[in-house]
């Protein structure tokens, strides 16, 4: 029985260009990153009869073409820029220019062993969306810094100004945003199990929904790694280093630690007994803090693997039947 091969091409992204090679072959193309390139690049990986196609993410500049092949019923797999760079350390591939890239990529595309199904592609202009309300939010944390650094009214007076007027348009994006999302029963009802949970306000409630679309479907495990919330291991023989948290979606993170705050000390009484708790044994705030993040992602992603809005404490038939 003949073995069944899965073709592979990698593309490097430049803002204006796409390097492009397939796995185990010499030929390569060049594109523009624009519709007609990717028309261009659609034949030409049709005429060599690639399946799988490798990516790496590149500041936005690769969304664009991401979207067309994945409409084109291409399987697309997106890199990490560190993803990339490790595996050309582990092969001792030390130089680079933009065809060694998009082989580089192909190969890792080629060793690829898990394919993880494409994120919902409504939430793609969520997600620009709500990283605009995050930008809107930390221009006015600039704001109120310089206000309170600053003593001269005259100064201040344009400042406070701005401030006002940001804040009202982060909250009619917002307005807007979930206005949106409502269009969707599926993702309003998915929004409303995550905004259900004690200590989960409606900012953070969508910051999950539209930069987690796992959500609900993998392991609390899984999802606080894939928050950058899971604390990693560092011993080596009779070293034992401080477990620390890295990598995840930093957007994602840090809304989350936001929400962690008022919750472990006022909105939800299990993340206020944890974080009790953790201090209590000596833990530093923002560990304990970062546990509370944690815990309350895990809560999201319960109630919405459940089905079934928030409680606090378990029914009273639950609890007997534990008990």
């Amino acid at each position: 029985m003949a073995k069944r091969i899965t073709i592979c091409a990698g593309i490097d992204t430049g803002k204006h260009k796409l390097d492009v090679a397939i796995e185990g072959h010499s030929e390569q193309l060049r594109v523009e990153n624009t519709a007609k390139g990717h028309q261009a690049l659609v034949d030409w990986l049709r005429q060599h009869r690639v399946k799988r196609v490798g990516i790496e993410a590149s500041g936005g500049y690769e969304q664009p073409v991401v979207s067309e092949l994945r409409r084109r019923r291409f399987v697309v797999v997106v890199f990490q820029p560190d993803q990339v760079r490790a595996y050309a350390k582990f092969h001792l591939q030390r130089a680079k220019n933009d065809k060694i890239d998009a082989d580089l990529i192909a190969a890792c595309t080629a060793a690829v062993k898990t394919i993880h199904a494409a994120p919902d592609p409504r939430l793609a202009p969520f997600a620009e969306q709500l990283t605009l309300i995050d930008q809107i939010g930390e221009d006015i944390a600039r704001l109120k810094n310089r206000i309170e650094s600053c003593r001269d009214s005259r100064i201040k007076a344009p400042w406070k100004e701005e401030v006002r007027r940001l804040s009202k348009c982060k909250r009619a994006e917002l307005k807007a945003l979930v206005a949106a999302i409502s269009k969707h029963p599926d993702l309003a009802m998915r929004l409303d199990l995550i905004n259900s949970v004690d200590g989960i306000g409606l900012p953070t409630a969508v910051a999950i929904l539209v930069r987690m679309p796992e959500i609900g479907q993998i392991t609390r495990e899984q999802a606080a790694a894939l928050a950058g919330l899971a604390p990693y291991d560092d011993d080596s023989g009779e070293q034992f280093g401080v477990r620390h948290i890295e990598g995840g979606r930093k957007r994602l993170r840090r809304a989350l630690y936001d929400a962690a705050l008022p919750a472990s000390f006022r909105w939800n009484q299990q993340i206020i007994c944890l974080y009790q708790r953790l201090t209590a044994k000596g833990k530093e705030h923002k560990r304990a803090l970062v546990a509370c993040a944690r815990k309350l992602l895990v809560f999201a992603n319960t109630v919405v693997a459940r089905g079934t809005p928030w409680r606090d404490h378990p029914p009273a038939t639950a609890a007997l039947a534990i008990g």
